[in-house]
Parts: structure tokens; sequence; C-alpha cells
């Protein structure tokens, strides 16, 4: 196949799914709904040291709870949480390694204080992540992902883009559905 099918497929892969059923059902996210926590206990990104969990990583006012190794079983996330690891762990730290993004890591991102922020934030990062994977063409698809992706970096940067794509559907369906359960929680307790 050529550099007009490959490339637009994995693109749109993602494309359709952005705009048909992930970035729509975030519009309109509360700070309420973005700091909700659930159950007792949830990691979130809290106002600097507030946070309970072994590691408090951030610069700025907000950190992002961790600990590792992860305890087990893993604790609840926030909406919060989620959006920090798909802006950072799923999408800034990949635009940095393969996309000319400024390097960050969950150490050194600025964590956002507001949903608001936190979806210009993910914006952001979505954009040049696509336009990042646009500029691959065949040939950038077919190379090595490289050191920045070990283990699996002898891996074609394709399998590289499927997988954030995965990724990107997976972790903001569960914030979606964290939406639904706020939205439900709180019309059943009025």
């Amino acid at each position: 196949m050529t550099d007009q099918t490959w490339n637009p497929l994995l693109r749109d892969q993602i494309s359709w799914h952005w705009a048909n059923q992930l970035r729509d059902r975030l519009d309109g996210l509360t700070d309420d709904e973005y700091f909700w926590e659930p159950v007792p206990d949830c990691w979130s990104v809290r106002p600097r040291g507030t946070g309970t969990a072994p590691v408090q990583a951030g610069t700025g006012a907000m950190t992002i709870d961790f600990a590792m190794p992860e305890p087990e079983p893993r604790p609840f996330t926030t909406i919060a949480w989620r959006l920090g690891h798909v802006i950072v762990g799923v999408l800034a730290m990949r635009n940095a390694a393969h996309f000319g993004r400024a390097a960050t890591d969950y150490q050194s991102f600025e964590y956002a204080g507001t949903a608001d922020e936190a979806l210009a934030q993910l914006d952001a990062e979505y954009a040049t992540w696509l336009a990042g994977v646009e500029s691959l063409g065949d040939t950038g698809l077919a190379r090595p992902c490289g050191e920045a992706e070990a283990p699996y970096g002898e891996r074609p940067m394709a399998s590289l883009v499927l997988h954030i794509n995965r990724e990107l559907i997976h972790h903001l369906s569960e914030v979606c559905l964290l939406r639904d359960l706020h939205l439900h929680t709180r019309r059943e307790a009025s």
C-alpha cells in the first residue's frame, strides 16, 4: 500500500473516535467532575503538598499521585489523574521522543489545576501527535520506534501509532464513563 493509504488509515482510526465519541463527550467537563473521588483513597491531581501517595510528581502548583512499584491492587484514579496520564504518559512523552516537543515526563510536567486547563493541554498534545503521525508517511511508519520505546524500539512506528490509538480510546472512554457515573450518582443523591 502507499503513503496515501496507510498513513491516513492510521490517523482516521483515532480521528474518527476523537471527533465522534471521545472529545465531544469531554466538552463541559467541570472542576467538580475533574477532581471527583468516587471511592476513598483515589489517586488524583492535587495541590502540591496535599497528596498521600508515596510519589507526588510534577512541577508547579499541582502534582499527580504515584507509587513505584504500583501497589496491588492499584488505587482507583480520578478523571484528573486519567487525563494527566493521557496528556503526559501517552501523548507528551511520545511527542517529545518522536515529534520535536520539548522533553517532559511525569516529574517535570506542570499539571492542570482545572478541567478547562487539562482539556487545553489534551487538545494541544493530541494536535501535536496527529500532526507528527501525518508527517511520518509510509517510510516513517516502517522505521523502528527507536530507543525511546525500549524494549519495543525495533518495532515499526506504525505499531506505536496503533498502540497510542488504543491507549487514547481506552483511557478517554474511562473518563467518559466516570462522567456518566458522576452525573447519575449526583442526580440520585438530589
